[in-house]
Formats: C-alpha cells, sequence, structure tokens
C-alpha cells in the first residue's frame, strides 16, 4: 500500500473530526478548495554581465489550497467566525495545515474583529484587480515588491504584499459602500533581535454596484534597522463597464528607509478583462520607475540608481470548460533596465541584472 505523509494524516484527521463533529447542529461548515497547476516553458535573456540562464520547462504550482470555514450563531446579530486554510502542492505533493488565511473572530452589528495569520488590509485591497493573481505572471513582482506567502516581522522585511502571521484585524460594518480595514502584526519578535519589529496596516475600501476603490498604508516598524520605519502608500481603483468588460488600475509608492539611506519607488498597473467568445481576454500592464535616495542597498526586487526600472506584460485567455474549471494559457515578460533586477515573485527564476523573464504557461484550474 502506498504511504500517506505526517501532513496529509493530520489534514484528513482535522477534516473528519470538523466534519463529524456534534457541535454541526449549531453551526456551519464549508469545504472550499482551488487546484490550480501550470505547464510552463520558461526563460530569461542574457543579463547585463553576461549571464546566460537558458530555459526551463517546469509544473508550477499556483497557491492552491483546500479550507474548511464555519460560524456559529451567538444570539442577536452576533456570531462566531473561523477558517482553516491548508496549502497544496499538486506538483511536488506537499503541503501544511494553516498555512493560509486562517483565524478566528468575532462578527455583529459592529464589524468584523479577528485574530490569526491572514493577509494584510493592505494586501487584501488590491489583489483581485489583478486577473493573474496569484500566478507566475501577478502584478507581485513590481507592485509590493515580491511576495511573501506567509511571514513575520523579521522572515521577510521587503515585501508589502503579504500573508501575516500574529495578525490581529478589524473591519467595520460598510457605510453607504465604505468600510475601513485596521490590522496589527504583533511586535513579538522583540524578545530575540534587538529592535522592536511590528506591522501597521490600514486599507479604506469603497464598493458599489460597478466600482471598486481603495486607499491602503502600511507601516513597517524597525524592518531594516532599529528606530527605522518603512511604508507603502497606495491607491486602486475597478471598474466593471460593461456585463463584459472590467478595468482596474493601481499606483504606489514604497519608502524604505535603511543603515545607509532612504529608498524610494513608484509603479503603476493596469488590467483589463474582456469577455470574448466562451472565455475572456485577460491582459495586465505593471511598470516601476528608477529606485531613488541615497540607501545602497537592493531591498526586494529593486535599489536606487539609473537604469533600474522595469516594465512587466502579461496576456492570456480564460476558457471555462463549467462554472467550477477552466482552462487558461498566457505569456508573462519582465523587461528590466541594464541595473534592474525584477524576477517573478512567484516561481522566480533567480534572474541577474539586466535579464529579462520570461514564460509561457497552460494551466487547469478547478475550484470547489
Amino acid at each position: 500500500m502506498p504511504r500517506t505523509s505526517p501532513a496529509c494524516c493530520t489534514l484528513l484527521g482535522a477534516c473528519c473530526a470538523v466534519l463529524c463533529a456534534p457541535a454541526l447542529a449549531d453551526g456551519s461548515v464549508t469545504v472550499y478548495g482551488r487546484l490550480n497547476t501550470s505547464l510552463e516553458y520558461s526563460r530569461a535573456s542574457t543579463a547585463t554581465d553576461g549571464t546566460a540562464l537558458g530555459s526551463v520547462v517546469r509544473l508550477n504550482n499556483n497557491r492552491s489550497v483546500f479550507g474548511l470555514r464555519g460560524e456559529e450563531d451567538l444570539g442577536g446579530a452576533l456570531k462566531a467566525v473561523w477558517q482553516i486554510e491548508s496549502a497544496l502542492s499538486l506538483d511536488t505533493g506537499e503541503g501544511q495545515i494553516a498555512s493560509r488565511n486562517s483565524r478566528i473572530g468575532l462578527q455583529g452589528s459592529l464589524g468584523l474583529l479577528f485574530l490569526g495569520h491572514w493577509h494584510t488590509p493592505y494586501t487584501e485591497a488590491t489583489m483581485g484587480y489583478d486577473p493573474y493573481y496569484p500566478t507566475t505572471a501577478g502584478y507581485m513582482a513590481l507592485i509590493g515588491n515580491g511576495s511573501a506567502s506567509s511571514t513575520d516581522n523579521v522572515e521577510n522585511t521587503s515585501s508589502f504584499d503579504r500573508r501575516q502571521k500574529n495578525i490581529v484585524q478589524y473591519r467595520t460594518p460598510r457605510w453607504s459602500g465604505l468600510s475601513l480595514w485596521l490590522g496589527w502584526g504583533l511586535p513579538e519578535e522583540k524578545a530575540t533581535v534587538a529592535r522592536n519589529p511590528a506591522l501597521y496596516s490600514v486599507a479604506a475600501v469603497y464598493e458599489r454596484g460597478p466600482l471598486n476603490a481603495t486607499l491602503a498604508w502600511e507601516r513597517h516598524q524597525h524592518y531594516q534597522a532599529a528606530g527605522r520605519n518603512d511604508d507603502a502608500l497606495k491607491a486602486g481603483v475597478a471598474w466593471q463597464l460593461l456585463p463584459g468588460t472590467r478595468v482596474a488600475a493601481v499606483v504606489e509608492h514604497l519608502h524604505y528607509r535603511t543603515d545607509t539611506g532612504d529608498l524610494q519607488r513608484n509603479a503603476y498597473y493596469a488590467s483589463l478583462v474582456q469577455k470574448a467568445g466562451t472565455g475572456s481576454v485577460r491582459i495586465g500592464v505593471a511598470y516601476a520607475a528608477n529606485g531613488t535616495g541615497s540607501s545602497t542597498d537592493t531591498i526586494g526586487f529593486f535599489r536606487s540608481g539609473a537604469q533600474t526600472h522595469a516594465t512587466q506584460f502579461t496576456v492570456g485567455y480564460d476558457y471555462p470548460l463549467s462554472r467550477r474549471t477552466a482552462l487558461y494559457a498566457y505569456y508573462s515578460r519582465i523587461s528590466n533596465a541594464d541595473n534592474a533586477i525584477y524576477d517573478f515573485a512567484i516561481n522566480d527564476l533567480g534572474i541577474r541584472a539586466g535579464a529579462d523573464p520570461q514564460t509561457f504557461a497552460l494551466g487547469l484550474r478547478h475550484t470547489f
């Protein structure tokens, strides 16, 4: 008989325990998931220093998940809510329980308060604007400066696109379409590092009819050095113009403060989803300007100086086979200036300065 990994046994045991528990009589449980895998041909052009990586054919997992979520009525307008979301890697057979958005909280007429391991408000406010989130072609290569699937205040100190461990969040009720999301990444690492790192994240989100708009800010306290903070500010808007046409745009400013000085950068993103036949054409374009400031450090994918800008272009087609299953194909390329080092945020190629990573993908996605 084939052997079952300990991680799989743990996950199956948790599912059985939840699904068979008598407490279901007082609440509800939903089993859900996303299976998303693509076959990709990827390569990078020759770098400025002459390094050539060549090409590779690979099977990539695009953050497949298995999850359980539920709620329990506590009386009046109050209810308890919870979620356990786990990572699955169909290409390698690996996985980890509760490694993705997981929480426990209370929801009522005054809003939602929860504790756990979750995307920051800054991240979640605009990730739906990108039709390729979260795949190799996702906008996180330029917007947010990389992607941290699961991190705390010291494991990843560069990315503003992140799922944060040990986070407390509060989300207000919606008032005339507007709600406020607040997040605090607790400074638990203070006991292990010679500084006091913490995270503060805020997003004002407006959603009414075909319009979604947001203004988001996030501070990384003492991430690069003691007594110095990093900040990110972005604004975004998405508009459903017609039943088959959706456009979105994001503008972002990042500001890091390091031991060697300041490092700043502006970036821009726009996307179009256009119904074409049975499926839809999906286009995304991002531009990251030159890094500026006196810092000599490289933070994530960028640094200060001339010829450090980059552009990413992605085009593809999504074809639904059913309400839950779709085939898709896309081509994505990051064009780096001579001194730029932008790479794919997920399934990176490990490029050198000036190389242009690109990938062609054919994938299958199923949700349940």
